[in-house]
């Protein structure tokens, strides 16, 4: 199904692929129009794009300015607060604030809907765009009314992807979003671009996810594709409907790519029209000998209905493999969950086996992923006069837009999926981060949606709860709905698809969409509701650090989730402290007592009075380390006290700029990792003032509740050092070096004056 290329490739005319170290066959092929890969590197659609948006006058060190922003209703206060803080004035490009993931949280009161009055109102003040809650998810009303082709849009959502129409799109946290309200600029070295080069056509039955999931499960544990934009190209492309080459499109973040780009074609042109947007088309192909750093090869033809079960999106197999070997597999996730779940819960599945055969509880087809108009019309052509049965089983559909859904109703797909048993609901993002339809304690979900991450789906270890969530496509959830909750593949029932033609009604944005057109009134009283709060005081980076390790993770990855879960806990996402008491809530449940304890002591430095006043323990650590180095100046003045914590890979999944944040106004310092998962991830670190710390050897020289000392590391940051002296805490001060990374001048600079917010405002 999927292949990898070893080494770099050529793309000759958009149809041959010649991978690197067949000079002589390139040269044959080419003649005088052979390019060399540095040259022929400048031929893909990504390169071209990124020149077009970049403003640094080197292509190998970019400055990006986008050219448009959009945010949900789980980051926005958060990001024009920050961009308050630091002279924002009037939204300098269009920004969209959508409200799809708050809008049905399980926490009471007003805080959801002072949120959302909270972003209307901005967007009057500042000249943006308001959409309420239910009217659509992020990334569909961003396809359908911002997407352009050759155009760049900045999300603060992990799967702002939209390159199947043309536009590169990125997802990052919201300090990111700041600078470009600020007029500032997204700054990154020039990326790799990897080619995914599409032969064939899927199957009768075969959708979007299963070919996003045979990707994925081939791609991310060997990192191919890190940081790296994908590039979608040869002619299996336009074997692909617009729908269905979006739904591949916003996996893509599952990969951990940058972005991703697509060329586009007729059908595409044929989505901006039937979004009255025709003038936004654009035709993008790579140029006649164009060079990507690997090539992805996807034959499409060869594509089986997938699964990826829990707990990570790229835990592939085919659904025939699992009902083949159904025991076998579902022992072999229940082991890996001892890992992913720290054997806090006794997690079972094999008790779903029935007759043979894998029951399960719940299906969902929801959100930017599955809510598209030909996925829930494919669902709704299984289930026609079909019935879901009485038992367990529940299904559940979200359209990602009132357009979406309103065209459902009038073309009868909707009486068909309501008919069998099946639920409608409105444009929500909940069942994809655990703020609705939530599964029963030991439950199995089956989802077309974007990830199946440990208590994403809402259960609470520190409960003992837990139930989980396979991936799947609507078509395969559709057959296993009609099967009564029995996993089954689309590809086993013989179903006529009626290919219905969707038509999209501008007029429910016009009735209730508020749009400035770019038009701020700066006389516009800004709704501030009582748990909307601003960010507290941070200080600048010291000339010295006294660390204390809260807590030390060794999973192999920690997502976001973990670092800070979603859920019910996004009504507090405008109240920064009263967010970061969830903080590593399903992880660590001692991570926030023990932050604060160390917080306290710097708060006591900050107030002029000696820190050694905290504790026994920690008068003796603060005098130990200044008798250790007497050469040095240590004194309340010179030495900071902070928090960290220990990952061995933090920060896969959300861009939600609350994983740093939260430990950040805990008083979190600084993280230590092998690597770390995501760039956005690291760039919320930086953003926040905190040091993302390398530290790639397997065995730490230090443990939980140790302190570290780190001197002179302004210093070091000032001066770009590669390697950071530390110091392990203990009857001898154990030496052992950090590395902070790649840093551009303005990351030095925040981290100096200790976050974005004291970088703007000095």
């Amino acid at each position: 199904m999927i292949k990898l290329s070893s080494g770099g490739a050529y793309l000759i005319n958009g149809t041959e692929v010649i991978e690197e170290g067949n000079e002589e066959l390139l040269k044959s092929k080419l003649g005088d129009k052979y390019l060399s890969k540095e040259e022929a590197g400048k031929n893909t659609i990504a390169f071209g794009i990124l020149k077009e948006h970049n403003t640094s006058g080197s292509m190998d060190k970019l400055q990006i300015k986008f050219d448009k922003l959009t945010s949900h209703d789980i980051t926005f206060v958060g990001i024009i607060q920050t961009a308050r803080a630091s002279g924002l004035e009037k939204f300098p490009i269009p920004y969209v604030l959508t409200n799809c993931h708050n809008s049905l949280c399980a926490v009471g009161g007003t805080i959801n809907e002072d949120d959302h009055m909270f972003g209307l109102t901005c967007a009057k003040k500042y000249g943006g765009v308001y959409v309420p809650p239910h009217q659509a998810v992020i990334h569909q009303f961003a396809r359908e009314m911002l997407a352009g082709g050759g155009k760049m849009i900045l999300g603060s959502d992990s799967h702002t992807r939209y390159g199947a129409l043309g536009t590169m799109a990125m997802g990052e946290g919201g300090p990111e979003l700041v600078k470009q309200l600020l007029s500032q600029t997204y700054d990154i070295n020039r990326p790799e671009v990897i080619g995914v080069y599409m032969t064939g056509e899927p199957a009768k039955g075969v959708g979007p996810q299963d070919v996003a999931l045979a990707i994925i499960g081939e791609v991310f544990d060997k990192g191919y594709v890190k940081n790296k934009v994908m590039e979608f190209v040869g002619p299996g492309v336009s074997s692909l409907s617009a729908d269905f080459r979006i739904g591949v499109d916003v996996m893509t973040t599952e990969t951990t790519c940058l972005s991703s780009i697509w060329r586009t074609d007729e059908q595409i042109k044929e989505f901006y029209e039937i979004h009255g947007r025709v003038d936004e088309y654009k035709e993008l192909n790579p140029g006649q000998v164009a060079y990507y750093d690997g090539m992805v090869y996807v034959d499409l033809s060869k594509i089986k209905p997938m699964i990826a079960m829990p707990f990570h999106p790229s835990n592939t197999y085919t659904i025939d493999e699992v009902n083949a070997n159904l025991e076998d597999i579902l022992r072999d996730v229940e082991k890996k969950a001892l890992v992913s779940l720290d054997g806090q819960v006794d997690f079972k599945l094999t008790d779903k086996i029935r007759d043979g055969k894998l029951y399960v509880d719940q299906g969902i087809i929801a959100g930017c992923a599955g809510g598209g108009f030909e996925n829930i019309c494919a669902a709704a052509d299984i289930l026609d006069g079909k019935s879901i049965g009485a038992d367990e089983f529940t299904l559940s559909v979200y359209p990602a837009s009132m357009p979406v859904y309103m065209e459902l109703i009038k073309n009868g797909a909707a009486a068909s999926i309501m008919g069998a048993g099946g639920v409608m609901k409105t444009a929500f993002c909940g069942p994809c981060f655990g703020a609705g339809d939530t599964p029963a304690n030991n439950a199995f979900s089956i989802r077309h949606s974007t990830r199946n991450f440990p208590n994403r789906e809402g259960s609470k270890l520190q409960n003992g709860q837990i139930s989980s969530v396979a991936l799947m496509d609507a078509r395969s959830i559709a057959a296993t709905a009609a099967n009564k909750g029995y996993l089954t593949s689309a590809t086993d029932l013989d179903v006529e698809y009626k290919e219905r033609k969707y038509h999209f009604d501008s007029s429910i944005y016009e009735n209730r969409v508020f749009d400035s057109k770019g038009v701020a009134d700066p006389d516009t009283e800004i709704h501030f509701g009582p748990n909307i709060k601003d960010w507290p005081e941070m200080v600048a980076l010291t000339d010295h650090l006294l660390l204390k390790v809260v807590s030390e993770i060794h999973d192999p990855v920690t997502t976001t989730d973990e670092l800070i879960p979603s859920g019910e806990t996004s009504s507090y996402r405008s109240n920064p402290l009263g967010l970061a008491e969830f903080a590593l809530s399903r992880k660590d449940p001692e991570y926030v007592g023990k932050a604060k304890e160390v917080q306290r002591a710097e708060k006591i430095r900050q107030e002029g009075s000696c820190p050694c006043g905290h504790s026994e323990i920690f008068e003796k650590v603060w005098k130990d380390i200044k008798a250790a180095f007497p050469d040095m100046e240590l004194n309340r003045n010179t030495m900071g006290i902070g928090s960290t914590i220990y990952a061995v890979k933090p920060g896969d999944g959300s861009a939600r700029e609350q994983a740093a944040s939260c430990q950040k106004v805990l008083g979190g310092w600084a993280n230590i990792a092998q690597e770390y998962a995501t760039k956005r991830y690291r760039s919320n670190l930086i953003n926040w003032g905190m040091l993302p710390f390398i530290y790639e050897e397997e065995e730490l020289p230090f443990k939980k509740d140790d302190y570290l000392f780190i001197p002179n590391i302004a210093e070091a940051v000032r001066n770009k050092a590669t390697e950071i002296p530390a110091y392990v805490y203990g009857k001898e001060m154990k030496p052992f070096t950090l590395k902070l990374g790649e840093m551009t001048d303005d990351e030095r600079d925040i981290i100096l004056k200790g976050c974005l917010i004291n970088y703007n405002r000095v």
